[in-house]
């Protein structure tokens, strides 16, 4: 499973440790980058008809903490109903945990895209603002945007790293076009309304030369040895219950409002060509549900994944679940035969992890194609 695990096509190396240095950042902060206190109203914007326009923070400050709370776990007010998963403390460790686990998945790396010397870098959907404050050590010049619809991102970061309160789903960015030398999309599965929206804006916004860095897994379980015993028909129950957890989870987004997408990760490659990327590259990686695998590191990876699972589950399904007609006490018995699943290592069970970077193309080059 080490040897075939990647599948790499295109034109530029994601492997080139020249293109990308290893992070081997251990903490929230490196030691040699400066850092500031930040109040909460400093760190968020609203909009408001024009993007360009100052943001009336207090009127933010009261909107966006307003939290609403439902299955005993908090969730975002900030164009409620967006975002169908927890913004709490609970989560917020969780998505900590998740990053040191997507940086084991590749190779140490926070980004594969080969930067050079970039000076405005968005983040989109930073959730805890973990990825921002470590790449901040790698490029202090840098000035790195992380955006999300919670303000939970600490009050204490590198000088070079701002968070904002925004939406990247609505039509209208903060920024003007041609802006950005990089921009990294990353988990937004269950998320946003149409991914292919969100690569066109960001063609947009990124300066000529630029790049765009996409991070998805792909949550339909997977197996390559028959051990996982197959899904059922519609309508029926499956042995193995994580075929039918993923199966609700992708028809839920179609009763959201606006339809959520809950199967991103494989369509990301091809979106990014027909919105006019060039140079793109996929990196796919598998990530075992637990420690199922021989291999040393892919062992480690699965112990990490597996408790990932387990403590995001009933945050990743209550709402989708309810959407569907669910009542809670139906979910909590169905989720008892999903965790079940999760922790079967006679099943050897993964997921597809995919990095596609793309470059926005130089006017010359687009009169070319």
């Amino acid at each position: 499973m080490s040897e075939d695990s990647d599948t790499l096509t295109s034109k530029v190396s994601l492997e080139d440790p020249s293109d990308s240095p290893i992070s081997t950042y251990s903490g929230l902060f490196s030691a040699a980058s400066p850092k500031v206190s930040m109040s909460p109203m400093s760190r968020m914007a609203l909009r408001s008809d024009s993007p360009k326009q100052p943001y009336d923070t207090q009127s933010l400050t009261e909107t966006v903490m307003d939290y609403p709370f439902q299955y005993g776990r908090r969730y975002h007010k900030y164009h409620e109903g967006a975002y169908v998963f927890p913004n709490d403390e609970k989560e917020s460790v969780r998505l900590n945990m998740q990053h040191h686990m997507f940086k084991l998945v590749n190779n140490g790396r926070l980004y594969f895209a080969p930067l050079q010397d970039p000076r405005k870098m968005l983040d989109i959907g930073t959730g805890t603002g973990i990825w921002p404050i470590e790449m901040a050590a790698l490029f202090p010049n840098a000035e790195i945007t992380g955006t999300d619809l919670s303000p939970i991102q600490p009050t204490v970061v590198p000088e070079n790293v701002h968070f904002l309160v925004d939406d990247a789903a609505e039509e209208e960015w903060l920024w003007h076009h041609d802006y950005f030398d990089y921009i990294r999309l990353a988990h937004l599965t269950g998320g946003i309304p149409s991914s292919e929206e969100l690569l066109r804006k960001s063609l947009q916004h990124l300066k000529p030369g630029g790049w765009l860095e996409c991070h998805e897994m792909d949550p339909k379980p997977m197996c390559d040895d028959g051990t996982m015993p197959p899904e059922a028909e519609e309508g029926g129950l499956s042995a193995f219950a994580l075929h039918d957890w993923w199966r609700a989870q992708h028809q839920s987004g179609q009763f959201t409002n606006p339809p959520r997408q809950f199967r991103i990760a494989p369509r990301i490659e091809r979106s990014m060509i027909e919105s006019g990327f060039v140079d793109i590259q996929q990196r796919i990686k598998k990530v075992p549900t637990n420690p199922w695998p021989s291999d040393p590191e892919m062992k480690e990876i699965g112990f990490h994944s597996e408790r990932n699972w387990l403590e995001a589950l009933s945050g990743w399904s209550y709402k989708p679940l309810t959407s569907l007609g669910w009542t809670r006490p139906e979910i909590e018995v169905f989720l008892v035969n999903v965790r079940k699943a999760i922790r079967n290592r006679d099943v050897h069970c993964y997921t597809n992890y995919h990095v596609v970077i793309g470059r926005k193309p130089f006017p010359d080059e687009k009169e070319a194609l």
